[in-house]
């Protein structure tokens, strides 16, 4: 008697940001813009997460210490960025590891946008909003955080000096008004002015 092997195949749950994009997003723009095909719809790209680190030329254990920071926070590896060419007036060498990066795709940018808004940013101090100015022009979004130690998964005693973060959100809008209706529906928090 021959023996058959199944083959589960186990599909992994959407992200809960993910899914609320497919339910509830998606047909909102689609009613708000009057686009005939919902592929037409903006949605997010990708999320960029860049963090300088000064004094990695002179601590390397510094800049070890930030990259297992920044991968706690993005959930993936950073990569070290290198200074193209040198500039005597900052003390900065052709070659030198000047910071840190990350981009996140697919899931993983679901999750981490979920956890950004719904719970880092409301973590800031007499938080009142984000920036709405902060747009491109493309539809893309930038924002500065000043301390990474918003986001949950860091703990103050593992974090030896606060470094800030920058943090790029890119979409598929044609226009910042689409983006700005589109980031505002999944939960980004703009200030009103």
């Amino acid at each position: 008697m021959a023996e058959t092997e199944v083959k589960e195949t186990t599909q992994a749950a959407k992200p809960r940001m993910k899914q609320r994009f497919e339910d509830d997003f998606v047909p909102r723009l689609v009613e708000r813009f009057g686009y005939d095909n919902v592929w037409r719809v903006p949605r997010p790209r990708k999320v960029s997460l860049n963090m300088t680190v000064p004094e990695a030329d002179t601590d390397i254990e510094a800049l070890d210490r930030a990259q297992r920071e920044l991968a706690l926070i993005a959930g993936q590896q950073p990569a070290v960025t290198r200074a193209k060419k040198a500039i005597s007036n900052f003390g900065i060498r052709k070659g030198q590891p000047i910071g840190l990066r990350v981009t996140l795709r697919g899931d993983r940018m679901w999750e981490f946008l979920d956890r950004l808004f719904n719970v880092s940013l409301p973590r800031i101090r007499d938080f009142r909003g984000l920036s709405a100015d902060a747009f491109d022009g493309r539809g893309n979004y930038s924002m500065g955080i000043l301390d990474e130690l918003i986001f949950p998964e860091l703990s103050y005693d593992d974090v030896q000096s606060s470094r800030g973060l920058d943090i790029t959100i890119v979409t598929t809008a044609d226009t910042d008004e689409e983006a700005r209706e589109l980031l505002t529906a999944m939960g980004l928090p703009l200030a009103r002015g």
